[in-house]
């Protein structure tokens, strides 16, 4: 792996490599063993924290200008890209729902469901999750184990540049309908966010349920509950709101791993 990993960084410093068959093989090495997910663009430690693999990144991008545009025809579908689709789903044991579509080079664990979606080169999504209708998971995100992405979900990608953190969704969290998360945002394990919650790399996360509010930014801790909030700001205008979350409880031990979002936010005494 270190050997391959030199190979993708001397192959990125001098683009005229990319003209070499040892540099198209590593790269092709790069991208399949990611489809396999053998090989992650991030990778959780034991420590809890997450090692972003910039080599890996940089292996998709040089991945690009070696495919060449083709026709691509599935069943009645019609498309024009330089990518090939994800094949072998009844291998895989993952269900795709039409039209449900998965770049190769992303990876689907078993037991995943595809509604109609769209999961982009690089990402990872592991086994037990939902990817509902009109979902999309952009490249390099990484999505847990029994997560659910509800319907509309936007889940940012990012390959440039290679040291940019991607979008992390951990084990068994629950995104509500038509969220946003993008711009390496990190949700924690059992995290609920409300429908329509907006969190990116700079969004204000306050915690609301103590006497005085404490923030965070970019992260939402586990077993959070999240709604969508705002507060004042100061401008030269004048003061306006600014969109926030607000976090207003904790999931509780008794709700079970695929709760519905109401019951959720139910239990912390929020209308819905």
């Amino acid at each position: 792996m270190n050997e391959l990993q030199t190979t993708i960084e001397q192959i990125w410093d001098d683009r005229q490599l990319l003209s070499t068959a040892s540099a198209k093989d590593a790269i092709q090495q790069v991208v399949e063993q990611v489809d396999k997910g053998t090989l992650r663009v991030a990778q959780p430690l034991t420590n809890g924290e997450w090692q972003v693999n910039e080599w890996v990144k940089k292996a998709i991008v040089l991945y690009f200008p070696l495919q060449s545009m083709e026709v691509q025809e599935v069943g009645i579908f019609q498309y024009h890209d330089k990518m090939k689709l994800k094949t072998g789903y009844d291998q895989l044991g993952v269900r795709v729902v039409p039209p449900a579509v998965a770049r190769y080079g992303s990876f689907i664990s078993k037991g995943v469901i595809l509604m109609p979606s769209y999961i982009n080169i690089g990402a990872y999504v592991d086994s037990g999750t939902m990817v509902d209708t009109w979902a999309t998971v952009g490249s390099c995100a990484q999505i847990g184990k029994d997560v659910h992405l509800s319907g509309g979900v936007g889940i940012g990608g990012v390959l440039e540049p290679p040291q940019a953190a991607p979008v992390i969704i951990e084990d068994g969290a629950f995104i509500g309908s038509r969220c946003i998360v993008v711009e390496g945002a990190h949700i924690g394990k059992k995290a609920v966010l409300g429908a329509g919650v907006v969190i990116t790399g700079s969004s204000k996360i306050i915690d609301v349920t103590g006497e005085s509010p404490v923030e965070y930014i970019g992260r939402v801790p586990e077993n959070s509950v999240v709604i969508p909030g705002s507060y004042t700001k100061q401008f030269p205008a004048g003061e306006y709101q600014v969109p926030c979350a607000l976090i207003i409880g904790k999931r509780k031990e008794s709700t079970d791993l695929k709760t519905s979002l109401n019951q959720a936010l139910r239990e912390n005494n929020v209308a819905v």
